[in-house]
């Protein structure tokens, strides 16, 4: 065994190292279900609940909004906790709320019930890929966050579609129960393989409030923020897309569902091994992709055979979220914890950004391709702000390194 591969004093056996990721995966494969499945569901919800596709669109941001939240409230409440005790709460609290939707009795309780879910989604990511980071090698952290947040993508290839199926054959509500269900598995999984010892220190809460203020930190957010919303804005609009413009049956959704799929887990590894290569570079591709894919997706709506590979290239623009997780743990020193659970919350902004941005371009009449377009101006939006946090960082590095060549000289 060579220096390289030898694991280290403090550092977990590739086994044990494996199964923690799988606990940690199956919480993220069950928060990316819950998120998803509100989603494929537009028309069946809309129906049942007698409320417009764009108010089911609403339910999407009120969840949204709930991560956008509870993301720094929890980090920041749970800071003192040891990781282990902390995670296996965030999975209790999200499968009370997974289950309270699914017996929601109308639209209003049911806006409460899917806000209320949406509380631990951020801090439970936040710490997991704090803790997934912590079990490797410093130049493998990004691979080790994105197969934890391959939980995230593998629902949207499984979890999403099988959400979907579910909830056409019976009702929406049993894909809430879905949800509930992993959630409870996961918080066994988490007792069971994460050791009690694991990254059990415990973080001062006022310290990260006062390391968080940094403007690498609100850059990397504003990215987040923006960039990621075309993504969430297509695709909260696709079910009624493939209805209105492909036209194909319901039971196309389904596929199309898992086309997305495979593209967030094809992105998510692209995403992970990028960011290793090319560190904050590597989010600037990422961006412009992006906006090429929003700009052909509304051309390829026409016919399911050139829809279903565009819906794979949205797909890949999840590889923006290990890159992101990852940039933010290199420049949120002294607040890691309240800096991984916001990345988040700033993609749930996104989340509720885009469909509304999209629900207002539809509402306007522009049809519903024209998300594609208002996609494309977000992460455009994104890359504008990324140019903005490279020359922040570029003057940063020269105060630096001046200060430093000053200290020498002295």
């Amino acid at each position: 065994m060579t220096e390289q591969t030898r694991p280290q004093p403090n550092q977990p056996s590739t086994h044990t190292v494996l199964l923690i990721e799988l606990a940690l995966a199956m919480g993220g494969f069950g928060i990316g279900t819950g998120e998803f499945a509100t989603m494929g569901l537009m028309p069946n919800m809309a129906q049942n609940l007698a409320i417009s596709e764009p108010q089911v669109g609403h339910v999407i941001s009120s969840y949204a909004l709930g991560v956008v939240i509870g993301a720094p409230l929890l980090a920041i409440l749970g800071a003192r906790l040891p990781r282990r005790l902390l995670l296996m709460l965030l999975m209790l609290f999200f499968a009370i709320g997974n289950f309270a939707s699914a017996m929601a009795p109308g639209y209003e309780s049911l806006m409460l019930f899917r806000f209320i879910a949406g509380l631990p989604h951020g801090a439970y990511f936040g710490v997991a890929s704090l803790v997934a980071a912590s079990m490797v090698p410093p130049h493998k952290r990004a691979k080790a966050v994105s197969r934890v947040l391959a939980g995230l993508t593998l629902a949207m290839l499984i979890g999403n579609p099988i959400a979907t199926w579910l909830g056409q054959l019976l009702s929406w509500r049993y894909a809430f129960g879905m949800v509930g269900a992993i959630a409870l598995v996961t918080t066994v999984l988490v007792f069971i393989f994460l050791p009690r010892n694991a990254e059990a220190t415990h973080s001062n809460p006022k310290s990260e409030i006062q390391s968080f203020n940094r403007s690498q930190v609100w850059l990397a957010l504003g990215i987040s923020s923006i960039g990621f919303a075309g993504m969430f804005c297509v695709f909260g609009y696709l079910a009624p897309t493939l209805l209105e413009v492909t036209g194909v049956s319901e039971g196309w959704i389904p596929f199309a569902l898992a086309a997305f799929g495979l593209g967030g887990i094809s992105g998510n590894l692209v995403g992970g091994w990028l960011f290793d290569k090319l560190q904050f570079k590597s989010i600037s591709l990422i961006l412009v992709w992006s906006i090429i894919v929003l700009l052909l997706f509304p051309l390829a709506a026409q016919s399911i055979w050139s829809m279903l590979p565009a819906i794979f290239a949205v797909g890949t623009m999840v590889s923006l979220s290990p890159a992101l997780q990852t940039h933010l743990m290199d420049v949120a020193v002294g607040a890691q914890n309240l800096a991984a659970a916001s990345n988040h919350a700033a993609f749930n902004v996104a989340n509720a950004l885009g469909p509304w941005l999209g629900g207002l371009a539809i509402s306007a009449g522009l049809g519903w391709t024209s998300t594609g377009y208002v996609g494309a101006i977000t992460a455009a939006g994104g890359l504008a702000i990324f140019w903005w946090a490279w020359k922040d960082q570029a003057r940063y590095s020269e105060t630096a390194q001046r200060e430093e060549g000053l200290a020498e000289n002295a």
